[in-house]
């Protein structure tokens, strides 16, 4: 198989970094250096900004950082530190889940969620079975399933003789995404070819007298519905926030008493998503006239089965671009397992591996397509040969302005230099990946990994979602990542 047009090897990256060890262009530049006088200088001579070296040693992280800045069109190196050592990417690595989906299922690809009967209908009751069927859409929300609930009003369906059945296995079921995160985080649902509101469920409590009013609904702009697989009772205690038990195939959760304080609102995981969006069709369906009874999960759908409505999604590429934007987990997890059609995520994980090391050239190690596993490893180097082979591709502008930051991390507005990149963030974890286009210079791609593994990994269950000392490395390893931006894009533009 032919190596694609951007795509350095190893011994390219080392060979570039040392063919060009006698000009800063190629390689670490000294602490200051001499650069031509500005009028209304006086003649002084101006210091050039600190060394890529010190800027790492003056962020202190601990652990590894690796990086790598190259010329986007030709692949030569300007700089780079410990390139080819593999790092947990965290979220950077959906850049390359939607690189893999683009090229397996194409930009304009579209996921359709179906409402099938089976028998005739007869003055407006389906004579059989009613089926909810997933093709795993993974922006399908209340309001989308309540216009397809419309639709079938529309057509005079007030009832049906049967069940109501409802089919995710589009896709194998997930019950969670990565198994090491705390059970109650909304970022961290299961995955199915069903999904609704990203699998999660409004959970809203309100002081009421010496009591809690609690409601779990499932919420969009247009439709509130109230949600019955889910429930969740307050339990006297300070420790731990809450519990969950799958019993019976609904999601049931316990919320710590001295947590509630007066009031407040958090998303929690659903981990029954096909029956969740059962539930919450009912009653989109009911408000429209239409009587159905309790849903029931199946695992395949029944032959002879016949459309009645369905839904179509945006097209891949704006959910691949919000997806990117939001850094939605279940987006990535979809969209990958769609691309690949494997039988599990670790499957899918590995099929997109072998096609990332086929088509790019990469030597790199995946245990999902979100990133939400820390087990996952690129190297910098293996992330900038991507970045410049899928130039032609629609994913260099899916991918969010980042903008140039100032030394506290925050947007320089009306900056010329524009930043499209990909951030990805896990305890102890930080990384960056993307383009940087100076006005009339060369476009640069980079990859900055920071991780602290060891500190990672000593991390305790219940400590996981906010430890302490997570948000001060995290803000210096975006100082650290703005540093380095601003002298490529200053030196090297």
């Amino acid at each position: 198989m032919s190596r694609p047009p951007f795509s350095p090897t190893r011994r390219f990256v080392l060979g570039g970094l040392l063919a060009g060890a006698a000009t800063p262009l190629w390689a670490e530049a000294p602490a200051t250096s001499l650069l031509p006088r500005r009028r209304g200088d006086g003649g002084a001579v101006r210091a050039e900004p600190q060394s890529a070296g010190q800027l790492v040693e003056a962020a202190k992280l601990g652990g590894a950082v690796g990086f790598i800045v190259a010329d986007a069109v030709t692949g030569a190196v300007i700089e780079a530190r410990d390139a080819d050592q593999a790092m947990p990417p965290a979220s950077v690595l959906k850049s390359v889940t939607a690189a893999f989906a683009l090229d397996r299922l194409g930009p304009v690809h579209r996921f359709q969620t179906r409402v099938l009967r089976r028998g005739p209908v007869v003055q407006g009751v389906v004579q059989g079975d009613l089926i909810l069927a997933g093709g795993g859409d993974p922006v399908l929300d209340t309001d989308m399933l309540g216009d397809l609930a419309a639709k079938l009003a529309a057509q005079g369906i007030r009832g049906a003789t049967g069940r109501l059945l409802v089919w995710g296995g589009a896709l194998p079921l997930l019950p969670r995404i990565d198994g090491e995160q705390p059970d109650f985080v909304g970022y961290n649902p299961a995955v199915a070819g069903l999904n609704l509101n990203f699998n999660r469920v409004h959970f809203e409590w309100r002081r009421a007298g010496a009591d809690w009013r609690l409601t779990m609904d499932a919420r969009a702009e247009r439709f509130v519905p109230e949600v019955h697989m889910a429930s969740v009772r307050i339990a006297t205690r300070a420790r731990p926030l809450f519990t969950y038990e799958g019993d019976g195939g609904a999601d049931r959760w316990t919320v710590a008493s001295e947590a509630l304080g007066k009031g407040g609102a958090r998303w929690l995981p659903v981990r029954h998503p096909a029956l969740y969006a059962g539930d919450v069709f009912r009653t989109l369906v009911a408000a429209q006239g239409i009587a159905l009874p309790a849903p029931e999960v199946i695992e395949s759908l029944p032959d002879g089965a016949e459309l009645l409505a369905r839904h179509d999604s945006p097209v891949l590429e704006g959910i691949l671009k919000d997806m990117l934007k939001h850094s939605t987990n279940l987006t990535a997890e979809v969209a990958g397992m769609s691309a690949s059609q494997a039988a599990s995520l670790r499957a899918s994980a590995l099929a997109m591996q072998e096609w990332a090391r086929l088509r790019h050239g990469m030597s790199a190690h995946f245990v999902d397509h979100s990133g939400l596993g820390g087990q996952s490893r690129i190297s910098p180097a293996d992330m900038v040969r991507l970045l410049g082979d899928v130039q032609a591709s629609a994913l260099p502008g899916l991918l969010k302005n980042h903008g140039m930051r100032d030394d506290k991390g925050q947007i320089i507005k009306g900056h010329p230099v524009q930043v499209h990149a990909k951030t990805g963030t896990l305890n102890f974890v930080s990384s960056l990946a993307g383009y940087i286009a100076p006005p009339g210079g060369r476009r640069l791609a980079f990859a900055i990994f920071a991780a602290d593994t060891a500190r990672r990994a000593a991390l305790p269950p219940e400590a996981r979602e906010q430890p302490a000392g997570g948000l001060d490395y995290q803000k210096r390893a975006r100082r650290l990542q703005a540093a380095l931006i601003t002298r490529w894009a200053t030196l090297h533009g």
